[in-house]
């Protein structure tokens, strides 16, 4: 009797194995067969969004002298290069990806795509190729704008926003890595409002992902899984190993606005003189050791911090949701911002804390060079042999204490020779939150490299 029920039992376990087996090959069939099974989310999005997007090649021809120093004279060096080895050019190529976001065939990239390049091609993924131009650059936020030099109509994709993004949220990342073109990956977003630190820079509020971002991968669309496109990838952290990050949508379309219009980023102020923290502070205002934030110890008339009503020593301890540790970070944050951006700061009074919101400005020509009177302490005047000649020094300021004198000439600020009045004035906005400046100054046939405190 066992042995019966035994029998049945293995007859039965093989007739359901064989029955399981065939129902499975047949599902797999089915699945096969039907391409609305494979057709995914991820499929759907790279068919809508895919033709939109572009490869990059840049071209940037380099003069190289191939005997510099060889003959331990510069004079000798030169004449030998001018009559007997003419500089050789090389040509230095770079990839990488963008996406075409508008009717006029406008295209949003990474700065550092195509900084330097002297020529522009851009490859669509049904294989046109187009001339580009350069409309517009900002190294600040890594952004840059081409426009296709054709009449022909090519696939776009509206920004989307970036705003409603969600931790976790499926997502897909294409590009051009290593010029695998139109290379596709996915994963999901890991994190918002990252901040990160590469060429010397903190860059700040980048979205997170875990989808492959490479070298190539730059300017190219990060999208949700509707298809909308809620960020430009960026490359630019090289240590990253399985992380990559993208510009948020909503922050890259103010850039790209003001670049389309203007060609370029005007520079903003909100009217506000910042002071680090110290032991001094912090006892002073009863501040608990981990506390951080920047003083406010100036407010300019008429400026956009006034008109917000913030107040001379309120602590600032928020700049958009990004905490504040330092006057320097402050700046590096505002140099970012655009004309007419509301940026929420949080201030902390005796009594109490609270958020303000103060609307950009441009700052004229004439601020600038107000503030580099204040930080300086020199009154300058361009000179057309290149560099400015000093015409007046403040006695208090730390340049008059450490003897720069009227008629010395000052070539370079913290390393960047200082060529016109543009060049200038872009050097003193960088100055702001720094406590000194490295300035080269020329008096006589002598050259010197001075540390020069900068006043408020």
């Amino acid at each position: 009797m066992n042995t019966n029920i035994s029998f049945f039992k293995q007859r039965l376990l093989t007739l359901f194995l064989i029955l399981g087996t065939t129902i499975s090959f047949g599902c797999s069939d089915a699945r096969a067969d039907d391409p609305f099974l494979r057709r995914t989310a991820t499929v759907r999005v790279v068919e809508k969004v895919g033709p939109s997007v572009v490869n990059i090649t840049t071209e940037f021809v380099e003069r190289r002298r191939p005997f510099r120093g060889a003959f331990g004279d510069s004079g000798f060096d030169r004449f030998f290069e001018d009559f007997f080895a003419p500089q050789r050019p090389k040509k230095i190529r770079s990839l990488g990806s963008g996406v075409v976001i508008d009717r006029e065939a406008h295209v949003i990239t990474n700065e550092h795509v195509i900084a330097r390049a002297q020529t522009i091609r851009v490859t669509l993924g049904d294989g046109r190729e187009f001339e580009a131009a350069l409309v517009g650059a900002d190294p600040n936020n890594d952004l840059a704008v081409l426009q296709l030099e054709t009449d022909e109509i090519v696939p776009w994709t509206a920004p989307g926003s970036s705003r409603d993004v969600l931790v976790g949220e499926p997502v897909i990342a294409i590009g051009n890595p290593f010029g695998l073109s139109n290379s596709v990956t996915t994963g999901v977003l890991s994190a918002i409002d990252r901040s990160i630190r590469a060429d010397r820079r903190v860059f700040h509020g980048f979205l997170q992902t875990d989808a492959s971002i490479n070298p190539g991968n730059s300017g190219g669309p990060l999208l949700n899984a509707e298809g909308d496109l809620i960020g430009i990838n960026t490359a630019i952290y090289g240590n990253a190993e399985g992380i990559g990050f993208a510009i948020p949508i909503d922050a890259a379309k103010r850039v790209v606005d003001e670049l389309i219009v203007r060609g370029e980023i005007a520079p903003v102020w909100l009217g506000l003189e910042l002071q680090d923290l110290n032991d001094d502070l912090h006892e002073i205002f009863e501040l608990g050791e981990n506390t951080s934030g920047v003083l406010i110890s100036q407010i300019r008339d008429s400026s956009p911090a006034r008109k917000a009503g913030l107040k001379r020593g309120e602590l600032l301890t928020e700049f958009d949701g990004v905490s504040i540790s330092s006057a320097r970070q402050f700046y590096d944050l505002l140099v970012r911002a655009t004309t007419g951006q509301t940026i929420r700061l949080k201030a902390r009074g005796k009594k109490d804390t609270r958020v303000v919101e103060v609307i950009t400005e441009e700052i004229t020509g004439d601020q600038i060079d107000s503030m580099g009177l204040r930080r300086l302490g020199l009154q300058l005047e361009p000179r057309n042999e290149g560099g400015f000649a000093v015409l007046e020094v403040r006695a208090d300021s730390g340049a008059g204490k450490i003897g720069i004198e009227p008629g010395d000439i000052v070539v370079g600020i913290n390393g960047e020779g200082l060529t016109n009045l543009s060049v200038l004035r872009r050097v003193i906005l960088g100055l702001r939150g720094r406590s000194a400046a490295l300035l080269i100054v020329v008096r006589g046939r002598g050259r010197y490299h001075l540390t020069v405190p900068l006043g408020e």
